[in-house]
Formats: C-alpha cells, structure tokens, sequence
C-alpha cells in the first residue's frame, strides 16, 4: 500500500517537474532576455552566460525531459538496453536511477542558480521537489520495487 502511495507521488513529482522545466527552458530558448518569465538580463550578471538562451537549454534537456523519461520508464519499465549507458546501478531499472539523477540534477542546479544569480521565487519550490523526488526514490519499498532479478 504505502509502496503504491510512494510510486505515485514520485510520479507526480516527475510530472511536475518536468512539464515545468520543459514551459520554463521553452520560455527561456524562445526570449533569451527572461522576459517571458518576469527575469532580468542583469541577474545573469555574475554567471558565464550573457542571456538565458544556454540556461534554457540545459533546462529544457536536464529538468525537463530527464524527469518525463524517467516518469516513462517508472511507469512502464521497458528493458531498453541503451537506457542502460549510464545506469551506475546494475542491480536496479534503469528508470530508478535516472529518478535519482533527477532529484540530484534539480538541486545542483538550483544550488548553482542561487549562487551565480538573483534570487528566484521558484527556487525554492524545485529545490524541494528535487529533494523530495530523491527521498521517494531513496525510499526502501521504491528500491525493492525497482531491484532486477
């Protein structure tokens, strides 16, 4: 019961991550200057980036359809071979594994945007639901669920 319960807000919170990051790095690609999410060119001052156009992309890719493979591969666990590559935990699905990249890539990411950059009132919301993707996948029922035989 509480497995199903875990499964199902971890899925959640792939969602919403990544339908966020994919409107949000979208928005980004689209006007470079921030403007369509309320940001100003000058918060990117102490970064390496001029606009918002590589930062979209790195969430659009990273945030965005990171989460929704993985939400795919917790859903359906297909055994692709390639999804594999980058599996450091051969006893796990690979769909586990990229849940915990998820959760681990959201927090650096937003750790690096609070350092480099003016504060943002999402942070706080992705930073969060980064931790909490990582919690439910660190969860002992979620792990055996996704144990390979």
């Amino acid at each position: 019961m509480m497995t199903r319960l875990f499964l199902y807000m971890l899925l959640g919170l792939h969602l919403f991550l990544g339908l966020g990051a994919l409107a949000g790095g979208g928005m980004l690609v689209l006007q470079p200057d921030g403007s369509l999410l309320g940001m100003e060119p000058g918060w990117l001052a102490q970064s390496p980036f001029s606009s918002y156009l590589i930062p979209g992309f790195i969430l659009f890719i990273c945030s965005g359809l990171l989460p929704l493979f993985s939400l795919v591969g917790l859903l359906f666990q297909p055994r692709w071979r390639w999804a594999n590559a980058l599996n450091i935990y051969p006893n796990r699905h690979w769909a586990w594994t990229y849940s915990l990249y998820s959760g681990i890539i959201v927090i650096t990411w937003i750790t690096v945007q609070l350092v480099m950059t003016q504060y943002f009132w999402l942070q706080p919301v992705m930073i969060f639901t980064g931790l909490l993707i990582v919690i439910f996948t660190l969860t002992p029922s979620i792990m055996k669920k996704f144990e390979l035989e």
